[in-house]
């Protein structure tokens, strides 16, 4: 049963810490990635597969650094998905990469909840419980039309100039205007959206930014659920939230916006990054655009495969009591970092892991994560891919990367491009 608790407004905002206080960027040379690796390092952000091969193929694996307050970082798939269903010991009441700022305790993005992801027993149970409906498959399938609609209309912006970004001119747009339209939200929000989300998951130094990222997406849904509750509106996610009861009782508040943090937050960073590096794929593999093109079958393992090869998210969990885990003593309050990107490319777990196989048929992959907390808006996700994908190809079918060593990188929580110039 929920939880009656105070009002949202003074619970969720008065977690914000000092204002003015930014933590500058003092990074040191990485050492080694055994005991200091650093998830920011420029060169980790563009490209960590080697990294994590290092660690994976060390006699440890699991590998520590005090920077950024200590972490552990798992590489092994074995490791990764055996943290991910030890809920109660790998709690998720932080799942940042990064520690919180200054006076503000651990919590989702930016300090606001956002169930089910940053829930444990027995509350998640039913936080996610009320959210499958919405990501079921049939349900998510009545935005496949608008998708490829959408698709198409930004294709359209640059289809004649033989030149468009592949990241910020049609990847970036695909999942805010598709969260926008489920949550009943006016597109014209897209740029504030977007510049919200970079700034609770892809400028984690910048504390002042995540600070007034988090501000705003804390006002600008409490505005819209007291607008909901004057204004109810038929086919609106915040509406059928705010509706919802468990036992008798309506949701708390608190659950809505935390449910609208997570689709805006979690639901847009992590499917752009996607969709930008397939695009980013395709762009070097003309054999892999043909075999689709030729091939309509092919389709749902080879956007498996793209997702295992170029799985975005990596998650943190909080130690709950101190424990051995794989020979490493963790502490009680120790971050761990379950890099399912590392643990997509383990050559115990998948054959020629580094290479991308459309066909490939035995691919458990975790890049939607693994156990409880496995991401219910897989779905949808997967959808967004596959039409963003789709609807290219039908347009451009040739493509290639303008500059490969152009081309830059989010990396820590979310890896994908964020500039791709491709040419047609």
């Amino acid at each position: 049963m929920p939880r009656q608790i105070a009002r949202s407004e003074q619970l969720l905002l008065a977690n914000s810490e000092p204002g003015g206080f930014v933590m500058t960027d003092t990074r040191k040379p990485v050492e080694s990635l055994l005991t200091d690796y650093d998830i920011f390092e420029p060169s980790f952000i563009a490209n960590p597969y080697p990294g994590y091969s290092e660690i994976r193929e060390s006699e440890c694996p699991i590998a520590h650094t005090d920077r950024y307050q200590g972490s552990w970082l798992p590489t092994r798939y074995e490791d990764v998905v055996a943290l991910a269903q030890e809920y109660e010991v790998f709690t998720s009441r932080g799942i940042l990469v990064m520690p919180p700022p200054p006076g503000q305790a651990e919590g989702a993005y930016g300090g606001v909840a956002a169930p089910p992801i940053t829930s444990d027993p027995p509350d998640h149970h039913w936080h996610r419980r009320l959210i499958l409906p919405v990501f079921a498959p049939q349900a998510v399938a009545k935005y496949e039309q608008g998708t490829k609609d959408l698709c198409n209309a930004l294709i359209d912006e640059f289809i004649d100039k033989g030149t468009a970004d592949a990241a910020a001119d049609y990847a970036q747009h695909i999942p805010v205007r598709v969260i926008s339209t489920m949550l009943g939200v006016p597109f014209d929000m897209e740029e504030e959206f977007t510049d919200w989300v970079r700034g609770v998951l892809e400028n984690m130094h910048d504390l002042e930014r995540r600070k007034r990222s988090r501000q705003s997406i804390i006002e600008f849904f409490l505005a819209q659920v007291e607008d909901r509750k004057k204004n109810p509106r038929d086919n609106d996610l915040i509406t059928e939230l705010l509706n919802t009861e468990v036992e008798g009782k309506k949701v708390p508040i608190e659950y809505v916006l935390g449910v609208c943090n997570l689709m805006l937050v979690a639901g847009i960073d992590t499917t752009w990054s996607a969709i930008g590096s397939v695009m980013w794929h395709m762009a070097q593999h003309p054999e892999h655009r043909k075999q689709l093109r030729e091939n309509d079958d092919l389709w749902p393992t080879a956007i498996e495969e793209l997702l295992r090869v170029y799985a975005p998210v990596t998650m943190a969990r909080i130690v709950d009591r101190d424990i051995e885990f794989q020979g490493c003593p963790m502490k009680a309050g120790d971050r761990v970092l379950m890099a399912f990107p590392a643990a997509n490319r383990d050559p115990r777990q998948f054959e020629n892991p580094d290479e991308v196989i459309l066909d490939r048929e035995h691919n458990r992959h975790v890049a939607f994560g693994s156990g409880i907390h496995r991401c219910a808006g897989s779905n949808l996700a997967r959808l967004e891919v596959r039409v963003a994908l789709q609807t290219w190809l039908e347009r451009i079918p040739e493509f290639e990367l303008v500059d490969p060593a152009s081309v830059t990188w989010a990396g820590g929580q979310v890896h994908g491009p964020r500039s791709c110039m491709v040419k047609f």
